[in-house]
């Protein structure tokens, strides 16, 4: 009944920049199609192609951050600007400012809760952990993580150990003919299978 809404919304949202609120909520998009959306009207000095950003990320500055291609934003923040500014200036009279840039380079991911803060470049081929807070520049090829976020292993290394892992999964097989990161015909198959290597067939009801 309301799938024709949902197309309605979408469109008009897509196509001209606005309602983008609308378009978030009722219509719930995903990464990819966010991604889009915000590539197109979300601001950004510049965007990369295949941007993928989850509708939950925040981004208070975006006119101050460029994406590069291939980068996804997991429910992030990224924070362009420091408040503290408006207090300084009620409390002493100085008109102070304090912004900056986030520039993050090709094939970067950005995890869950991460915060990243101003005049800060990460990557290229860089991965910021979930919950990592970062304050300083990622280098090219490693992956960070905590508060403030560290060196945890370069992004070859993290590849290795996943790679070692899945080639335990009795499931691998559906992953190599999987489309893209979720195939809907495959997804309710691979989640069964996951139930049951990791929790046998115990009743979870």
């Amino acid at each position: 009944m309301f799938g024709w809404m949902r197309r309605a919304v979408a469109y008009y949202a897509t196509t001209t920049g606005r309602a983008g609120s609308t378009y978030k909520k009722f219509c719930n998009p995903n990464a990819r199609d966010w991604g889009a959306y915000l590539g197109r009207w979300g601001k950004f000095y510049s965007v990369g192609e295949n941007i993928h950003i989850n509708p939950g990320c925040n981004v208070t500055d975006p006119t101050l951050v460029r994406l590069g291609t291939n980068v996804g934003l997991s429910d992030c923040t990224l924070i362009g600007h420091d408040g503290v500014v408006a207090l300084i200036e009620f409390a002493t009279g100085k008109h102070l400012d304090s912004v900056g840039y986030i520039d993050i380079k090709d094939n970067c991911f950005i995890g869950h809760g991460a915060i990243v803060m101003p005049r800060v470049t990460i990557g290229p081929n860089a991965i910021v952990a979930a919950g990592a807070v970062v304050t300083k520049d990622v280098a090219p090829g490693t992956v960070v993580g905590g508060n403030p976020a560290k060196f945890i292993c370069t992004t070859e290394a993290l590849i290795k150990r996943v790679e070692e892992r899945c080639a335990a999964y009795p499931w691998i097989d559906l992953i190599n003919q999987r489309q893209g990161a979720y195939d809907p015909e495959l997804e309710p198959i691979l989640a069964a299978r996951r139930r049951q290597y990791f929790f046998g067939n115990e009743d979870h009801g």
